[in-house]
């Protein structure tokens, strides 16, 4: 039978594609050092930065370098990991690899070293996805928010809430389980406290959370609009420099125009299109078809208007036809030659801005606009990196809560409620973890980490 995958010796390249100066080969697993011994001729001294030369099977060098030997359980998987550092080159760095993989390593899967470090309790599954976050960092704002996540300020969090769930249960459940026996009665009063405190604080990093997935995942803008109404214009002046053409001839944008800027941290993916319009011109006809369908995968489009012309039939008919999910914006555009002021205005759930992308007039109000419709409310320093699953779970946490204060008075259900809630903040730090999450989650991390 073969042996299970978490104990194969698993071998990667660490740093990216292409060349570079400098390139790392990542192995892990148990007792290395009769592999390393085989690699570099001598095993390495522990957590010094040794030169070393690395040999073929035939002891032919492959490449000079430096290697690091981390012996379990002192490393970031928990076992013995060797990182071999060479240069930078795709050519060498495969062949030191291979070298590895003739001395019995197997190629690493995605995220497969983090996942030996949640195994082998080096990190929480929190932790470990705050890994990934901050190498898929965008912008400053949220790698120090994963930085937070990943250094376990959220897990601690989660942790003191676990804490607080367990006195409270301990409380509740003595006198389930043990009437008969000399115990204080519950004191109701001060269950009732706690558990409003701790609805409080779950309430709060609920928010942080939101705001943390915010940063995590961005806002995805489409403009769109007839021909010639200035979204290139636009998303020019948003990015601060000339990434779409702009001419006066109508349907110049035939096919999306993408482009990532940040907002106060936030990153915001803002996609120019071809102008909406029916059209005889095959390629442009092509063009239209991925704006909508640009549309369809968007969290907010701007529907940008001519501001001398005012809604038209077309714009409105093009806003008919937008999904349901999308709020409606609509930017009036060239208000430099209208003669209007600059301006937002909130009708219902509906935007009406007047800006002017030639000369910057509203851009201001409208990167204010763009921040809401994202959800963002900065509050404070202490935002942590949240996933859906994260959010989901704390849901499920205020909810059981909330459950819990309504049957208060009734101890068996107060009691199952808590219990409830409290699984639901092991399933974030992975307490309680089903292998498919496992496998979803490191599936998603980069090749080496």
């Amino acid at each position: 039978m073969a042996a299970p995958a978490d104990s194969d010796v698993i071998a990667a390249i660490a740093t990216g594609q292409g060349r570079a100066g400098i390139g790392i080969v990542r192995v892990s697993g148990r007792d290395l050092e009769h592999f390393a011994t085989q690699l570099l001729g001598a095993t390495p001294p522990a957590r010094t930065a040794t030169r070393a030369t690395f040999r073929s099977g035939a002891g032919e060098p492959i490449d000079d370098g430096i290697v690091l030997f981390f012996p379990a359980p002192a490393s970031y998987t928990g076992e013995d990991v060797l990182e071999l550092q060479g240069h930078g080159g795709p050519v060498v760095l495969q062949l030191v690899l291979r070298r590895c993989l003739e001395l019995g390593a197997r190629i690493a899967e995605p995220g497969e070293f983090s996942r030996r470090a949640f195994l082998n309790d080096k990190l929480d599954l929190a932790q470990a996805e705050g890994v990934a976050d901050l190498i898929d960092a965008a912008t400053e704002a949220a790698a120090r928010s994963a930085l937070r996540s990943l250094r376990g300020e959220f897990s601690a969090r989660v942790r003191s809430f676990a804490q607080q769930l367990i006195e409270l249960r301990a409380l509740v459940e003595a006198t389930l389980d043990f009437p008969e026996e000399d115990i204080d009665p519950l004191d109701r009063e001060d269950a009732r406290r706690r558990l409003s405190r701790l609805e409080q604080e779950v309430a709060r990093s609920l928010a942080l959370g939101r705001q943390g997935s915010v940063l995590r995942s961005g806002l995805q803008v489409v403009l769109a609009g007839q021909p010639n109404v200035g979204k290139s214009s636009l998303l020019n002046r948003l990015a601060g420099e000339e990434l779409a053409i702009v001419t006066e001839i109508p349907g110049t944008t035939r096919d999306l125009v993408r482009q990532t800027i940040q907002i106060e941290g936030v990153p915001v993916s803002i996609v120019d299109t071809a102008g909406l319009r029916d059209t005889d011109d095959a390629v442009e006809a092509i063009g239209v078809a991925r704006a909508w369908e640009a549309i369809g995968q968007a969290d907010a489009m701007l529907l940008v208007v001519d501001a001398r012309e005012g809604l038209t039939p077309a714009d409105a008919a093009i806003r008919g036809r937008l999904p349901a999910k999308l709020t409606p914006v609509t930017v009036f555009n060239k208000i430099d030659l209208s003669g209007d002021a600059p301006g937002v205005e909130l009708q219902g759930r509906a935007w009406r801005l007047h800006v002017s992308a030639k000369t910057g007039l509203g851009i201001d109000g409208l990167r204010k606009t763009l921040l809401k419709l994202a959800g963002w409310q900065p509050e404070g320093g202490d935002i942590f990196m949240a996933r859906e699953r994260h959010l989901v779970a704390l849901e499920h946490v205020a909810t059981a809560l909330a459950r819990a204060r309504q049957s208060a008075l009734r101890t068996e259900l107060f009691a199952e409620e808590l219990r409830s809630a409290q699984s639901e903040l092991d399933s974030i730090t992975g307490e309680v973890t089903a292998d498919e999450l496992l496998g979803e989650i490191f599936a998603r991390f980069c090749v080496g980490k």
